[in-house]
């Protein structure tokens, strides 16, 4: 029998050298027999985005193999990630002593096959609206999944280096948090016993994780405009920006003894400069809209439940507002806060680009969900799920990476991302597209730049790659690869049989 599963993996092409092996290298799973089997499972859903696992599995044995696999109840999803966890830290640590930017976000991932007392635990709870003969009317609805909390690391210039912390957990009941507000002022409510004790634990485990706190800047959402999320940074001796949606108490100066609010403090700061953005309307007509900005050093105080427990800081509060009212669109407002000093313009200009930087964690989750289709799983049990989810966000990371890098670093050996076999299979289905100007590219593989070959890749997912085009996405990106891993295979089989 291990022969006869020896030859089976051998013909698959699984033991050959792969992106998976430098993922899987810091696994711990309390067996090696099962860090294989993940290796493997990454290497089949990475050359079968979007698959069922039957298909990216191939026949009865390998998805027999990775049905059990997920129902180890040796390991959780923390293990299944521990080696991608490695590889970041690995990465970060490679990219220089540049500043690094970690942001965080939350995704549901819902699966509608799942009805409430199953093993799927619940989501959220919202009104459907069913037309009648009466008119219509609403009836409560229920949706089954898990949440899962991410934390990205991102270059400046917007290179994924891969996760660096993630959490996925489900609800066995709702809490009726609306009715409670009614009885219990939430912030009196001790961030321990909140679902936003994520962000906290984010931003610890990305800290400890990475090992360079000064170097860190933690980027959120409002969802993050969290008192104790800015007191637990401090604490670590690392950084944070945070879209803010809380109008704190503040004091102008410190030593000062009026209180008074951040809003009210920053609408007496005059502008300190501009800053222009472009802006796509819901047309799609895009526009220029120009942003006054302002900035100030600020004493924050802690609500009012919580002052005795936790100090005052002082804060940069960054405001980029309109001063009118489009016609067309909402009002741009960015409100943002950091522990980081800015002294100017050009300064705060760098923090607004940086906070751009937390889409970077909804493409992220888009290509999760849309691309590696993590929500059209049928598996049984929210272990299995969670456990799924964490292999297909490595395979997510690296589809989104590869979308990426070529922009970032195109001069680059194609062997950063590609192996020998996809570099020749690329060769054979895509010709070489020759540029005006550029010097032709003969002999081995090896002479080409990652940035040519992650073309062809793109080429092979529908790209054009005409002058005009934008850069290739990640749809074209996560087709290229599915195509590449089939062309490897076909070459392959045609080796052994000549």
């Amino acid at each position: 029998m291990q022969g006869t599963r020896s030859r089976r993996t051998e013909a698959n092409g699984d033991g050959a050298p792969s992106w998976a092996d430098g993922e899987v290298a810091g696994c711990d799973l309390g067996d090696r027999r099962l860090v294989e089997r993940l290796r493997i499972l990454l290497r089949q859903l990475g050359a079968a985005i979007g698959q069922p696992l039957p298909l990216a599995c191939q026949d009865w044995a390998g998805t027999k193999a990775a049905y059990r696999f997920f129902a180890s109840p040796r390991f959780g999803e923390d293990a299944v990630l521990a080696g991608h966890f490695t590889a970041t830290a690995a990465r970060c640590a490679a990219s220089g002593a540049a500043p690094l930017l970690v942001v965080q976000d939350t995704t549901e991932l819902v699966y509608k096959w799942a009805k409430p007392g199953g093993r799927v635990g619940l989501l959220k709870r919202a009104p459907v609206w069913r037309r009648g003969p009466e008119g219509g009317k609403a009836k409560p609805f229920t949706q089954c999944g898990l949440l899962m909390h991410s934390s990205l690391v991102v270059t400046p210039e917007g290179l994924p280096l891969g996760l660096a912390a993630a959490k996925f957990w489900t609800r066995s009941r709702f809490k009726g948090t609306n009715a409670l507000k009614r009885h219990v002022n939430p912030t009196r409510v001790p961030i321990e016993e909140k679902e936003s004790m994520r962000w906290l634990s984010g931003l610890r485990a990305a800290t400890a994780l990475i090992g360079s706190p000064d170097r860190l800047v933690h980027v959120g959402d409002r969802e993050n405009d969290i008192y104790e999320f800015f007191c637990a940074a401090a604490e670590l001796g690392t950084h944070f920006l945070v879209r803010t949606c809380v109008d704190r108490l503040a004091v102008a100066a410190a030593g000062a003894e009026v209180r008074t609010t951040v809003g009210a403090i920053m609408a007496a700061v005059p502008p300190a400069g501009e800053h222009t953005v472009e802006v796509t309307g819901a047309d799609g007509v895009v526009s220029t809209a120009r942003l006054e900005l302002r900035f100030a050093r600020v004493r924050v105080l802690p609500p009012w439940g919580k002052q005795r427990r936790w100090p005052a800081l002082d804060l940069t509060i960054i405001h980029a507002i309109e001063p009118g009212q489009p016609e067309d669109r909402d009002r741009l407002e960015w409100k943002l806060a950091t522990d980081l000093s800015v002294g100017s313009v050009e300064e705060a200009v760098e923090k607004l680009r940086w906070y751009a930087r937390r889409w970077n964690i909804e493409l992220f989750h888009k290509v999760l969900k849309s691309g590696c289709r993590v929500e059209a799983a049928r598996l049984r049990a929210t272990d299995r799920l969670a456990k799924l989810a964490a292999v297909l966000s490595v395979v997510a990371w690296r589809t989104f990476w590869s979308a990426v890098v070529a922009r970032a670093v195109p001069n680059a050996p194609a062997r950063v991302a590609l192996t020998d076999d996809e570099i020749a299979a690329l060769d054979a289905a895509v010709p070489d597209k020759p540029r005006p100007g550029a010097p032709a590219c003969h002999g081995e593989g090896s002479a080409k730049t990652l940035g040519i070959y992650l073309r062809k890749l793109a080429r092979l997912g529908g790209h054009l790659g005409r002058n005009r085009d934008p850069p290739p996405g990640n749809t074209v990106m996560w087709r290229g690869w599915s195509r590449l891993a089939d062309i490897a295979l076909g070459q392959s089989l045609a080796r052994r049989s000549g």
